[in-house]
């Protein structure tokens, strides 16, 4: 294919919108009822290399004997754009609609009705506090019960006098942030903003050394619930990190705050009841694995001030279930109050569960987990429960992201799924779930019996009777699905520590990175080449970002017979060298086998394990031309990094290549970005392979 083909299909693929909020309202008739879903997509385009969102309303119509069961789904309203929205939510009761958006340099507050715009206030000209934050860290925006308030988080304003004091030397003192994608977030604040006075203040009264976020009103809108991360003695990256040491806190409006979780955890993700009875929030320890299996906790409104917590579900070993690893939706409760619904990483696909709070039995909710190929959907995101009425987001290799809604089923009953719209296209790929268990020489010491897996893509239309190269994909942010376009299969393999195969799977890497992890993908491709006779073994080339660039690197070093080439984005090469410039430096004593703590000095042992298990130790014997991609402000892999590895490459005669990205950072996300890494990337296997 020409550049220009590569372009246009890559143009084609990734312009595809995803779902990626959603909301539910239901009219109050007799019969039938009315429900009306609004969704908010997200799309790429090429021509402005801009991400634009959108917002869309199905309307739904109940049978007139059965409130569950949809009989109509209208044809779907027009695409109204909402580009430049930072945050929104819908009030509980007269839906109305809170925005904060930007525009020219100024953040906005508009709340919305039904005859158009009810209210407007300019945030940036009140100058009660900084940016806001729209992160899905700190980030929020809740209404009271009474609709007449809002809570949002904020930077806290600075002092401009106190910056000046004592000749101004004050203006280059040292601000810490919370790292990669978080670099402007250093104070966090909560903001209450009172709609009938159109006034904004900052909530005072949270420890001095705790950043607060996700925040929410209690029962009764007088008193507020927020994570608060602990930032002393100095922040760690938050991003992608579910194990930093936070707390739940409950803070009324005078004040008074108090601690209402346990110390020395990680919590996040606070969700109230529709009664108002029950608090949930997820739970996992500080350090250790970034990416950890959690426990869903639960505390009775009543018995908050004793702090009386129970486990609604534990951190999962080894699955039957296989445990919760991802972020709640806002709106995760059944109308009962009963019911928890959720998605999380289960093998090699990402399914959607009830838990029961009476027996705290799960149940799946998706048709996905048979480890079936034959399933049209391998990955099942919970957007909201609102209604009883459940909207997810469905996708596959073959099938772009999709809006699907079924209601919340009784005990022993299916869902009834129907899809709100069907997408634009599918794909001609084949796909299938590969089981991979190691062999007894490469078992875990501490935790042996653990296998784990990999999904081949096929393009359907091989050309003539020549086998397909095979492209073996290793964590990290690519869009795979054009990669089948190009004639090449795509190999996402999940070495034993990804999440979806329980906790003691995640445990198992840890000092074991740069050797079980490689062995676990070169197991899978050889498994890959003993199942499918119609992949070539002569021609294999691996990419990955992150980690993935990591074990790409390492596969080229430890097999350099194997891979004809390579591509990394941002990957890890020197673990050693990364010590003193990642913003979660704890990762990086923790993966190499070393306990970490905030005052922990580098030891010639540290230093030298961290060596002998980075792709750098392995330079000498890299064969294949490497193509690395890096963001020049990534704060989680130091963009030098990837230089290192194109240095020791350079200076042997080895074929490299490099793209600097210098305002992009660890996950490469601008649009012109991701369309000049694929296009590289596609040229490179295709002149290569």
């Amino acid at each position: 294919m020409e550049p220009r083909q590569i372009t246009g299909v890559y143009g084609e693929v990734s312009g595809l919108p995803a779902p990626v909020s959603a909301h539910v309202r239901e009219e109050q008739l007799q019969e039938p009822r009315i429900y009306t879903v609004t969704a908010e997509w997200s799309q790429s385009e090429l021509v402005r290399c801009s991400r634009l969102r959108y917002l869309q309303e199905f309307t739904l119509i109940s049978e007139s004997n059965n409130h569950k069961s949809i009989r109509t789904v209208l044809p779907p309203g027009p695409c109204v754009s909402v580009s430049g929205e930072l945050l929104s939510g819908f009030s509980p009761i007269r839906g109305l609609r809170a925005v904060i958006r930007e525009t020219s340099g100024h953040q906005l507050l508009e709340i919305w009705n039904c005859h158009g715009l009810r209210k407007c206030l300019n945030l940036t000209a009140l100058n009660e506090h900084g940016r806001v934050y729209d992160d899905a860290q700190f980030g929020c925006l809740s209404w009271s019960e009474c609709e007449n308030k809002l809570l949002y988080v904020a930077e806290r304003s600075k002092n401009a006098s106190a910056e000046m004091q004592d000749g101004g030397h004050d203006r280059s003192l040292y601000c810490e942030d919370w790292g990669e994608a978080l670099t402007n977030r250093s104070e966090p604040a909560i903001c209450v903003v009172d709609l009938e006075i159109g006034a904004v203040s900052v909530l005072e009264g949270v420890p001095p050394d705790v950043s607060p976020g996700q925040a929410l009103w209690a029962p009764g809108s007088q008193s507020v619930f927020f994570i608060g991360w602990y930032h002393e003695p100095f922040r760690l990256g938050l991003k992608f990190c579910s194990n930093r040491r936070s707390a739940l806190f409950k803070i009324d409006l005078c004040g008074h705050c108090e601690r209402l979780s346990g110390e020395n955890l990680s919590v996040s993700n606070p969700r109230l009841s529709p009664d108002g009875s029950t608090l949930i929030y997820l739970q996992g320890a500080v350090f250790g694995p970034h990416n950890q299996c959690l426990s869903l906790q639960q505390v009775l409104y009543l018995d908050l001030e004793s702090g009386e917590t129970s486990t609604l579900l534990d951190v999962v070993s080894r699955p039957q279930f296989a445990g919760l690893y991802e972020a709640l939706p806002s709106c995760c409760w059944s109308a009962d109050s009963q019911r928890v619904m959720f998605s999380s990483a289960c093998r090699n696909w990402k399914g959607l569960f009830l838990v029961d709070r009476r027996s705290k039995i799960v149940t799946s909710l998706s048709d996905n987990l048979s480890d079936s190929s034959s399933q049209l959907y391998g990955s099942w995101k919970l957007l909201t429960v609102q209604r009883d009425l459940m909207v997810v987001c469905c996708s596959s290799p073959n099938t772009p992201p999709t809006l699907r809604v079924g209601f919340v089923p009784r005990a022993g009953e299916a869902v009834s799924w129907q899809t709100l719209q069907e997408p634009v296209m599918t794909f001609d790929f084949s796909w299938k779930v590969l089981d991979v268990a190691p062999p007894s020489d490469e078992e875990n010491a501490n935790y042996p019996g653990l296998d784990f897996g990999a999904v081949l893509v096929k393009p359907s239309s091989p050309l003539g009777e020549t086998r397909t190269p095979l492209v073996v994909f290793i964590h990290g942010l690519f869009d795979f699905a054009v990669f089948p376009f190009l004639i090449l299969c795509l190999y996402p393999v999940n070495y034993r520590g990804s999440t979806g195969f329980g906790q003691h799977s995640i445990l198992s890497l840890i000092g074991q990175i740069g050797s079980q992890d490689v062995k676990d993908v070169q197991r899978a491709v050889l498994t890959a080449l003993e199942r499918d006779p119609n992949l070539d073994p002569d021609r294999l080339a691996a990419i990955g970002g992150s980690h993935g660039g990591f074990l790409a690197c390492h596969l080229l070093g430890q097999y350099p017979e194997s891979y004809r080439v390579c591509a990394a984005r941002n990957p890890v090469i020197n673990a050693a060298t990364l010590l003193g410039t990642s913003d979660i430096v704890d990762w990086r004593y923790t993966s190499a086998g070393f306990h970490y703590s905030y005052d922990q000095i580098p030891t010639a042992e540290a230093l030298a394990a961290m060596l002998q298990k980075s792709p750098i130790a392995h330079a000498a014997k890299m064969k294949a031309p490497v193509l690395l991609m890096l963001g020049g402000r990534d704060r989680r892999v130091s963009p030098h990094q990837g230089m290192e590895l194109y240095k020791a490459l350079k200076s042997r005669g080895s074929p490299v290549r490099l793209l600097w990205f210098p305002e992009d950072g660890h996950s490469l996300s601008r649009v012109d970005t991701q369309v000049d890494c694929f296009l590289n990337t596609a040229l490179w296997l295709h002149q290569h392979l």
